[in-house]
């Protein structure tokens, strides 16, 4: 079941998550998104170290339509350098993966 991931990212506030959300799902790169937050976030930047709130994304796509959704996030996310991350989903009940599967397939 290799065939699907998770893709996370986060944003500042809840109106580019909501953005990049839309968008995402709208383009059928990812069949759905869930927009959780406010989170914290501890990291280290540019050398130093930080905390803040952030709004984290997760959406499920195809493993196959991975480097079109990161080069869509990459394009349209408020940050120059995002966190981008992708684990494989390695069990889901067959009527979802069958959901994702159609809801990521192109229609044109």
């Amino acid at each position: 079941m290799t065939d699907f991931v998770q893709v996370s990212t986060a944003t500042e506030t809840r109106e580019q998550a909501v953005e990049l959300a839309r968008s995402v799902v709208q383009g059928r790169l990812a069949a759905g998104a869930q927009i959780i937050g406010p989170v914290t976030s501890v990291f280290w930047h540019d050398g130093e170290f930080g905390t803040g709130e952030e709004w984290q994304l997760l959406l499920k796509t195809q493993q196959g339509r991975y480097a079109e959704l990161e080069a869509h996030l990459l394009k349209h996310h408020p940050w120059q350098n995002p966190e981008i991350a992708a684990v494989p989903i390695v069990a889901g009940s067959e009527a979802c993966l069958q959901w994702l599967a159609a809801n990521t397939t192109p229609t044109e």
